[in-house]
């Protein structure tokens, strides 16, 4: 059997409908290229296995019985995929017509890049960020915490964003959001797949930047469009979300600056989270919107019970 040229790879929780849409942009998205389409579920309820089995019967379908989180069931993907090009690819989003096709293209052209992604779009057209640079310690205490909400024109955050930078160029980022990237396979099979220490987020900041170790680039190439819904799976989950996304910056920490920041960090992200609790308690206390402030309580509550561990 022929091997396709792209395998694209997609982990789905809960997320039929935007999945099915997902799966019906790919043929355009690809244009003339030969592709593969991998599904590894993470154990929906919503019906999303018998769906895609029915509606698109040439994809293949790992069911897991679990939800193994995003990284590791990525991993179930990459193992069985058989492209000389992997695409990353969530399942809320709708690739446009020629996307996959001029991702590969990139790819092609620049021999020294071995990770690309796409402009992102939210919905109603407006730019997503999806470049950064990697995140210095500054970064890590700061992005999205309280810091940020209260002073958000902070140098750190823009030079995280690469807001210096048009986004209507091609460029040399230091690493792409997951949530649609295109990766060689050499690189794949010279750095291996995803850190499962990672259930979900910064994975994908991890992989690049093991990538440009190992002497690759990582591009962004915005003649590449993505719609991204974001978030349709996580939000389900709102508390599940924020203890996975602090976990895993602690644990990006620990890896690239040592244990002692990843301590101090844990125990910030702490703190601005109690503070987080205390105003939204006081808030309550005043009568002021009492069903979201107490909604918000019971989430911090749940983060805080963690202790990001």
């Amino acid at each position: 059997m022929t091997s396709p040229v792209v395998s694209v790879l997609i982990v789905s929780w809960n997320v039929r409908d935007y999945l099915l849409r997902c799966l019906a942009s790919l043929a355009a998205g690809a244009g003339a290229l030969s592709y593969e389409v991998i599904v590894v579920d993470n154990a929906s309820q919503d019906g999303t296995v018998a769906a895609v089995r029915a509606q698109f019967p040439t994809v293949q379908v790992i069911a897991n019985s679990t939800n193994r989180g995003f990284t590791a069931a990525n991993n179930q993907a990459l193992a069985i995929a058989r492209g000389e090009f992997l695409f990353l690819l969530n399942p809320d989003t709708e690739v446009q017509p020629g996307a996959i096709a001029e991702l590969q293209r990139f790819l092609v052209a620049h021999p020294d890049v071995g990770i690309v992604g796409p402009r992102l779009l939210y919905p109603d057209g407006s730019l997503q960020s999806s470049r950064r640079r990697f995140p210095t310690l500054a970064t890590l205490f700061t992005e999205s915490t309280v810091v940020q909400e209260y002073l958000p024109g902070l140098a750190v955050f823009r030079r995280y964003t690469l807001a210096d930078r048009s986004p209507e160029q091609p460029q040399l980022v230091d690493w792409v959001v997951g949530a649609a990237m295109l990766v060689r396979r050499q690189v794949y099979e010279q750095i291996g797949g995803l850190d499962e220490g990672f259930f979900m987020y910064a994975e994908e900041i991890d992989w690049c930047r093991r990538a440009q170790a190992a002497g690759w680039n990582v591009a962004y190439d915005p003649a590449a469009v993505v719609i991204h819904h974001e978030a349709r799976s996580s939000e389900q989950v709102v508390a599940a979300r924020l203890i996975s996304f602090f976990r895993s910056r602690v644990r990006y920490t620990r890896k690239y600056y040592g244990a002692r920041w990843a301590a101090m960090l844990r125990l910030w992200l702490l703190t601005t989270l109690a503070w987080q609790w205390l105003r939204e308690a006081g808030k309550w206390l005043v009568g002021h919107k009492r069903p979201l402030r107490a909604a918000r309580m019971v989430v911090l509550r749940h983060v805080l019970r963690s202790g990001l561990r």
